[in-house]
C-alpha cells in the first residue's frame, strides 16, 4: 500500500476496477425512497433504481454519509498508512466534504487526514481522484499527493447534456441552469459546473446535436491525457460516442461510467456526459 492512502465519494462515478486497480477507497452516500435507505452504487443497480425512477411520483432523497462512515473508513486505513487525502466532491452541492472533515474527530486511531473540496462531481472528481492516486503509488509525499490533486481541479472540465431539467430543478440543485427553464421548444439542455455550481451552456434542437456538442467540446481540447463518457441508462448512446472518440483519440483512455444512483436522483435517465482531462485550446463550442 502506498504511503498516503486515497478516499472519495460515490459521486466521483469511478467504475469499480478503477478504484480497485487504483486503491482507492470510496464512500457511498446515502438514497431514500420513502423509508428504504440504499447505499449509493451498492444496495440498488442502476437499472433498479432507473425503472422504480421512473415510476415514482415523488423524487427519492440523498444525503450525505454519517460521519461514522468515514471515520471507519479512516480508521481502517490508518492500520496500513499514517496519511490520508480525501477528494470529496464540491461542497457548493454537498455536505459531504463538510461531513469528511467532521469525521476526523471522530477517529479512534492516529494518522493524519487532509480533506480537499474537488469543486467538481462525476468524473472530474474522478480524474482528480485518480490523479491522487498515481501521486501516492509514485511515493509522493501527501502535500506532493495535494499538489497533483489541484494540479488536476484546474485540467478538467465537463458537459452533460440532458432530455430534461426537471429533476435537478425538482432537487433543488440547478442553480445558474435555471436560465434554460421555461422553453415552449423541446430542447435537449447542455449545462457544465463553474466554480462548483451548475451553469447554463447551451440548448440543442435534438438529442443528435447535443451529443455533437459533447464530442466538439471534448474535441476543443488539447494535450488530452484522460476522456469519460457517463450516462444514465442508454448504454447504447454512450458506447457510440465512446467509439466515436476512441477513433479521434486512439492512444487515450476513455473510461465508460455510469452515473451513480445518487446523480441520477437530479439528472433523471436521459443523462449523458462527457469528462475531458486536458488543456483548454480553443472556445468551447457555441450554437
Amino acid at each position: 500500500m502506498p504511503n498516503v492512502a486515497i478516499v472519495t465519494d460515490s459521486v466521483a462515478d469511478l467504475p469499480p476496477q478503477v478504484a480497485e486497480e487504483f486503491g482507492i477507497t470510496v464512500v457511498p452516500l446515502v438514497l431514500r425512497f420513502g423509508t428504504d435507505v440504499y447505499r449509493d452504487g451498492l444496495d440498488l443497480s442502476p437499472d433498479e433504481f432507473y425503472e422504480r425512477l421512473r415510476g415514482s411520483k415523488a423524487l427519492p432523497a440523498t444525503s450525505v454519509p454519517p460521519p461514522v462512515a468515514f471515520a471507519d473508513v479512516y480508521d481502517k486505513l490508518a492500520e496500513k498508512t499514517n496519511e490520508i487525502v480525501v477528494i470529496s466532491l464540491t461542497s457548493r452541492l454537498s455536505a459531504t466534504y463538510q461531513v469528511a472533515l467532521q469525521a476526523v474527530g471522530l477517529m479512534k486511531k492516529r494518522c493524519r487526514v487532509e480533506v480537499l473540496d474537488s469543486q467538481w462531481a462525476v468524473m472530474a472528481q474522478g480524474f482528480i481522484t485518480i490523479a491522487a492516486a498515481k501521486a501516492a503509488r509514485a511515493g509522493a509525499s501527501l502535500d506532493e499527493v495535494l499538489d497533483a490533486a489541484r494540479r488536476t481541479m484546474r485540467r478538467v472540465d465537463m458537459r452533460a447534456a440532458f432530455d430534461t431539467l426537471q429533476y435537478l430543478e425538482r432537487g433543488g440543485r440547478i442553480g445558474k441552469a435555471q436560465a434554460l427553464l421555461g422553453s415552449l421548444l423541446k430542447v435537449n439542455p447542455i449545462i457544465g459546473l463553474k466554480d462548483g455550481e451548475v451553469y447554463p451552456v447551451a440548448r440543442e434542437r435534438s438529442r443528435a446535436k447535443a451529443v455533437d456538442y459533447l464530442h466538439d467540446f471534448v474535441t476543443s481540447f488539447g494535450n488530452v491525457e484522460g476522456l469519460a463518457v457517463e450516462y444514465a441508462a442508454d448504454l447504447d448512446e454512450a458506447n457510440k460516442l465512446v467509439q466515436r472518440l476512441r477513433s479521434e483519440y486512439p492512444q487515450i483512455p476513455i473510461y465508460l461510467s455510469r452515473t451513480s444512483p445518487v446523480i441520477g436522483t437530479h439528472t433523471g435517465p436521459g443523462l449523458i456526459l462527457v469528462t475531458v482531462l486536458g488543456d483548454r485550446q480553443s472556445a468551447a463550442p457555441q450554437r
